[in-house]
């Protein structure tokens, strides 16, 4: 048996695009995954369908799938589903009028498997690159107690929100970093080519140059007789920093503490760790999730280490008998509003809308940090360009000034 099983699982799969007509005559068209056209053709049969074509059709050209793309797929299906559209059906509107090959393959592959008899929530679970637990727990729990379309509806609204806030974060780190680029990128191109022809020029003087001066074509020296071990050494750096953070632990665990303690940003990423927390575990509890199996979920979805590391040992505590309140104080990670409003939320039973509130809150509280923040970093960037780069052109100009007033 397990080894029919594994010969099924090492079988290589295709897109099929068939043409077929149902009981009462309607044509039907549609897409399929399997190993073969005599498999499709099983499958339809079976749906009393009668294939009159089938095709094998390609899927090259896909774009990797995104969040947005698992997003998107999530609030079409959970419209579908309210308006009474079968799953089958919906997944093959879906994946037939999606932009994106890959994610219309995808969306066939989860097809084939619940036709062979899986359930939904154990067809995602094969793809955990694009489904994490969270999605697939509250897929199952939707399936268990019979309320698919509602529960996709609160995940498709939680998926919305975590998007939102994620985007607000790289909006407000994506300004100043873009434009500290281009000012290396124009610093460097002074250094190397500009400056030069000044040094050239400035040779034929035959008197000394201002120290700013001297500054200045010192280090155009420095970059132009090194400036290939400098690419070389920045791109390696930043190659190299990319790869240990994605495999060292402790690297990620440090970079997280670090970020959470900068001046102003810090405070921003703190708000939006908070406010992931929050909606997660609303959602979680919300769909009836037992509090200790959310956690599991929650622990991934702050998006931070330091807040791994709390909700891991909240998880330990309330497995214990601690209540969660209790348990999260002992954390010292959690602002005392949130503690209040959860410890109001036990007491009254609605843990679930009071962390909803308590999200709300924070995600509002990022969104005006993220506005405040992009007003007061454009004046500052602004003064930081025109020191460097005025400071470099002032230096390069002082000796033809000197000249003048020596004229």
């Amino acid at each position: 048996m397990a080894a029919v099983a594994k010969r099924d699982k090492d079988v290589k799969l295709y897109n099929y695009s068939w043409v077929g007509k149902d009981k009462t005559g309607k044509t039907l068209r549609g897409e399929v995954r399997a190993g073969g056209e005599h498999v499709v053709l099983a499958q339809l049969r079976r749906q009393g369908i009668q294939v009159t074509g089938v095709k094998k059709t390609s899927t090259r050209g896909g774009k990797k799938i995104t969040e947005k793309d698992i997003t998107i797929f999530t609030r079409q299906l959970a419209v579908m589903m309210r308006a009474g559209v079968p799953l089958l059906q919906a997944f093959d509107i879906v994946g037939r009028g999606h932009g994106n090959p890959s994610v219309g393959k995808l969306l066939l592959d989860i097809k084939t498997d619940v036709e062979t008899g899986s359930s939904l929530s154990q067809a995602f679970r094969k793809y955990p690159a694009y489904f994490d637990n969270l999605f697939c727990n509250l897929v199952g729990a939707g399936e268990a107690a019979g309320i698919l379309d509602t529960l996709l509806e609160r995940l498709a609204t939680y998926k919305e929100k975590i998007l939102a806030i994620k985007g607000k974060i790289k909006g407000a780190l994506f300004y100043p970093v873009a434009v500290m680029v281009v000012a290396t990128v124009v610093v460097a191109v002074i250094m190397i080519f500009v400056i030069p022809v000044f040094k050239d020029l400035f040779k034929s003087f035959g008197a000394d140059l201002p120290a700013p001066t001297q500054i200045v074509m010192a280090a155009s020296d420095f970059f132009v007789g090194n400036w290939f071990y400098l690419l070389v050494g920045s791109i390696g750096s930043v190659t190299a920093f990319v790869y240990t953070k994605k495999r060292s632990l402790t690297m990620q665990r440090a970079l997280d503490r670090l970020i959470l303690r900068l001046p102003v940003f810090g405070d921003v990423i703190r708000k939006a760790a908070i406010a992931r927390w929050c909606r997660t575990l609303a959602t979680m509890f919300a769909a009836g999730v037992p509090l200790v199996e959310s956690l599991d979920s929650v622990a991934g979805a702050a998006g931070n280490y330091v807040y791994y590391e709390a909700t891991k040992k909240i998880q330990n505590e309330v497995s214990t008998g601690t209540g969660l309140t209790a348990a999260m104080t002992n954390t010292g990670v959690f602002p005392n509003m949130v503690l209040q409003m959860c410890a109001i939320g036990e007491e009254s039973g609605s843990l679930d809308a009071m962390l909803s509130k308590v999200a709300d809150f924070f995600e509002q509280e990022v969104d005006d940090a993220v506005d405040s923040l992009s007003s007061l970093m454009e004046p500052m960037i602004m003064v930081v360009l025109g020191v460097l780069i005025g400071g470099i052109v002032v230096a390069m100009y002082l000796p033809i000034f000197k000249m003048g007033e020596a004229v």
